[in-house]
């Protein structure tokens, strides 16, 4: 098997056919370069082999599914050390998963339909900013109400999700800026093994991968939609959750593509799980809440944006992950934490979490701050 099936670069495959057809040093002669760098492509190239199962030298011949990583081999030899039978066990490989979904959903996001430009509305307070944090909104969770008190599926979160958004944004003032603030944890899977994607732990889903990935992308634009015909202009944060660290690329991907032809909206595509909103002196940082607790956001924002914290004086960490409302202050920044509007799961249900479900609206003046603040609770939807 030829090592230009394990190649991930334009380059590597263009050093690696010269060296496969003239040696290290005819390939260096050829490109021009020190047979060194073509040793260390080689080298580099040979380590993606072996990690998907190809390195014969050491009688690995059993290459894994692309996705996939070799976990470990073992091979029986006979007397005269040849290799008789090889038991091979795999994994995924985590990179190389993300690094496909990746290309997949661009692909698909060019067929995305495009939103048409909607006409502004004509006055509006541009001394006022409304944000809107999403709690974790766990679309693609199964709950079975007799199990944990109330139904989830795919249907019912794009019911609830959509018809409470609309009545939130209808209490806002028409405020210039807007700020959609996905909290993490949109979708409940992250792969189509209905997992997630550090701990493994098998989760109870609606729907095939695809179809929670649709309603997940119609439920934004949806907001979307809601959010233009109140505001002048819109930003959508996707946090990274811990449900959804890839899912969440897919949904932000799709959405720029979606929103393209839309110059009153802007789609966050920063990789990083924090993630800065700067309107006057008002200052929101967004996080998830799985990698960082609390107690170490004030730090992390002076750090990350040290020029914000010095002009800013109302500083506000918005989070999610906990599942329930909790306002904590520390010097110089509070940070608080929202409910969900999703119903629990049996794993929350039987370890005696009980929450309020609601969403809000956050009204910031660009120079007081918090000025107002509207709630819609599950009873409302």
């Amino acid at each position: 098997m030829s090592l230009l099936e394990f190649c991930q670069t334009y380059r590597q495959r263009e050093v690696i056919a010269l060296y496969e057809e003239l040696g290290a040093s005819g390939a260096a002669k050829k490109l021009g370069i020190n047979d060194t760098n073509v040793r260390k492509t080689v080298r580099r190239v040979k380590g993606i082999a072996a990690k998907r199962g190809h390195a014969p030298e050491c009688d690995m011949t059993k290459v894994a599914p692309e996705g996939y990583a070799i976990r470990g081999t073992s091979t029986l030899y006979d007397a005269d050390g040849n290799a008789k039978l090889q038991w091979v066990k795999t994994k995924v490989d985590a990179e190389a998963q993300l690094a496909m979904m990746r290309e997949v959903v661009e692909a698909m996001a060019e067929d995305v339909v495009r939103a048409e430009p909607m006409d502004a509305p004509e006055h509006t307070d541009s001394d006022l900013m409304a944000v809107y944090p999403i709690g974790d909104a766990h679309i693609g969770q199964l709950s079975w109400g007799r199990e944990s008190g109330d139904d989830w599926d795919l249907h019912i979160a794009e019911q609830t999700l959509c018809g409470a958004f609309v009545r939130c944004v209808n209490t806002a003032p028409a405020c210039d800026e807007a700020v959609i603030i996905n909290l993490g944890d949109f979708y409940h899977r992250e792969n189509m093994e209905g997992t997630t994607q550090r701990s493994g732990h098998f989760l109870d889903t609606d729907g095939r991968f695809q179809k929670m990935a649709a309603v997940g992308v119609k439920i934004m634009r949806s907001m979307i939609s809601a959010a233009l015909e109140r505001h002048k202009r819109v930003r959508v944060i996707n946090v990274l959750g811990n449900h959804d660290e890839t899912a969440s690329i897919m949904l932000s991907v799709c959405l720029a593509n979606a929103y393209e032809n839309e110059p009153r909206v802007t789609i966050d595509d920063s990789p990083s799980v924090f993630n800065y909103v700067e309107f006057g002196r008002v200052l929101i940082g967004a996080h998830h809440g799985h990698t960082a607790k609390a107690e170490k956001l004030a730090g992390v924002m002076a750090a990350d944006m040290p020029e914000a914290w010095g002009r800013t004086k109302h500083r506000t960490w918005m989070t999610g992950h906990i599942h329930h409302a909790s306002t904590k202050e520390y010097p110089g920044v509070y940070v608080e934490s929202f409910a969900t509007l999703a119903a629990k799961d049996a794993y929350a249900a039987s370890g005696g979490w009980r929450s309020r479900r609601n969403t809000q609206c956050i009204v910031f003046h660009r120079e007081f701050g918090e000025v107002e603040r509207h709630t819609i609770d599950i009873s409302m939807v």
